[in-house]
This record gives C-alpha cells, structure tokens and sequence, in this order.
C-alpha cells in the first residue's frame, strides 16, 4: 500500500466512553453537536470507542434502542457511516440503508439519522484539505458534487467487507499499541479506496422528496411549539396534507406514525430537561412545561419509554450536583 507524504499528525489515545441515557450518549463523540431522541422501550446503553488524529476521526458506536438522531460533523469535513452489519431498519434523511450503501454528509451541515435497536456503527470524519492533499498524492479524483449532494453511497460487496475489517482492527490494535503515522496512513487510503469505488444513490422519485417535506415542516412545528399538546390535526393543517398522508409521509420516512413521534419527542424532551435541572426544579414543571397535564399518564409513558419514573431521573440528577 502506498504511503502518502504529508508531515505526522498528530495523535490522542484511545477513548472509550459509556452512557445509559441516549442524549447524554450522543454528547460523548468529539467535536459533533448531536441531539438524541429514544423512540423504542427500555433502558438505553450506548458506548463509544474513538480513535483521533488533528485532521482525522474514527470510531464505532454502539447503542441499544432505536433512536432518531440530529447530527452536525465538525465543519470542513466529510463524515461517512458505515454499519458494522447490515441493517437496513437505518435510515438517513428517510432514505433506506440497504446492505452495499454507507452513509455521506459534509461537515457544518445537519442531517437526520433513523437507527434500530442493537445497532453498531462505524464512522470516520476527515478534514477536507488533508483528504484532497491525499488524494492528489495518489491521482484519486473525487467527485466531491456527488459526494456532498446525495446520503447514500453504494460499494461493492468487497470493498465494504475490506474497510470494515480495517476499521475493526485499528480500533482494536489502538487499546494495546498507540496508534502512528502508519495508522494514520492505512485510514486514509482506506478511506481513498471507499470514495474511489462508491455510486452515488440519490433518491429518485419526487414523491419521495414531498413525503421529506411534510415531515420537515411537521418537525419544525413541533420542535417550535414543545409546550403545546398539538395533535394529528394540527400538523396536517400546518403540512397542508391529508391525515391520511401524513402519517405514510411519516412511517416511510422515519419508520414511527406522527402521533408516535408527537409523544416520543415531547417525552425526550422532558427527559433532557430533568437530567439538566437545577435543585429546584419538580417534575410537575417539567411534564407542564412540555405540555403535559395529567402528571399520572406523564409518568407511566415516561416510565415505558426509558424504563425509569421521571422522579428517578430527576433524583439522578440532583444527586450529581
């Protein structure tokens, strides 16, 4: 394997992280604004093992319930996610993750990850100009239109089995030798390998591109509106939809039924408030806050969804003041 001549970069040791509530989770990978929202029952467990360099980021991330994720990767970047197995309940921006595609986003911009329950991830973040500089070296020409416009990227089958076996062992080899510039230089040309062979997979139909816009604006409505207790009537009046496509707009595109997503957003919402409260703060203000009135069905939805009582967490919480 060819080597490329830039100057050593400089290197952090192996970082593990644990968490057991998906927002906290979500805050352990570095140098990402990510917020986390738990959408399947039970208690949550996530776990993060990173590798970083000055201008390069990998890592696998596992986590234990299915999610709906908001992520920005650091700017002036590219961020692809590859499944450590094929799981095609994943989704990017609504579109299906289908067993030869990975995951492509720029840095500084938002996107929108659906993941399953028991889900591991690899991800790698490299700094635009060192990848360019890279690729130069070793006369690789990136089609970087493609690569920013569309989510998906298909590979062949090979490819896909190689770059995961390298990402594995360097993750591994990093809990017993620090990793180098060799290690260093093997991401980086795995990294070429995948960007060289990978088929852009832009979503083709416009029904698709309407069914994303009916959800966007419902989101938006509803993250703007979080201690209104909105209903199916209120997003499809906002949306200009149909109830009847609404709710396939939402099941196609983030896999849960719009009243679903009102109650799972609104109760993560609350949950994030009480893991961040002060010592005055009560869980009757919380579930108001959130447009919860009836603090006994608050608090058996709440205890359903993250297998606690919202008085637990808030005693976490205060405990670690």
């Amino acid at each position: 394997m060819l080597l490329s001549t830039n100057a050593p970069k400089k290197v952090n040791e192996i970082r593990r992280t644990e968490a057991f509530d998906a927002d906290l989770h979500a805050e352990n990978l570095t140098n990402w604004n990510q917020e986390y929202d738990q959408t399947s029952r039970g208690s949550f467990f996530g776990s993060i093992t990173e590798l970083a360099f000055d201008d390069l980021q990998v890592f696998q991330e596992y986590t234990s319930q299915a999610l709906q994720q908001k992520c920005i990767v650091w700017p002036d970047s590219v961020w692809l996610g590859i499944p450590v197995e094929n799981q095609e309940a994943s989704r990017i921006n609504g579109l299906s993750i289908h067993p030869n595609t990975i995951m492509c986003r720029p840095g500084d911009y938002e996107f929108q990850l659906t993941t399953p329950e028991d889900y591991n991830l690899y991800g790698m973040v490299v700094q635009l100009e060192s990848l360019m500089k890279t690729a130069a070296i070793h006369g690789v020409e990136l089609n970087w239109k493609e690569l920013m416009q569309h989510g998906r990227l298909a590979l062949p089958e090979q490819t896909l089995r190689d770059v995961r076996v390298v990402l594995q062992r360097m993750l591994d080899m990093s809990t017993h030798t620090k990793a180098n510039r060799m290690s260093y230089d093997v991401l980086m040309m795995a990294l070429l390998e995948v960007l060289k062979e990978e088929t852009p997979q832009p979503a083709s139909t416009q029904t698709f591109h309407r069914r994303k816009e009916v959800v966007d604006t419902a989101r938006r409505f509803i993250e703007a509106h979080p201690d209104v207790p909105l209903t199916v009537t209120d997003l499809c009046e906002v949306a200009n939809v149909s109830r009847r496509t609404l709710q396939y707009s939402f099941e196609s595109i983030i896999g849960i039924s719009p009243i679903q997503y009102l109650r799972i957003s609104r109760l993560n919402g609350a949950r994030r408030n009480l893991i961040k409260s002060d010592i005055d703060t009560t869980v009757s203000d919380v579930a108001a806050t959130w447009g919860f009135w009836h603090l006994s069905q608050f608090a058996k939805d709440y205890r359903n969804l993250f297998g606690e009582k919202p008085s637990q967490t808030l005693d976490q919480a205060s405990s670690s003041l």
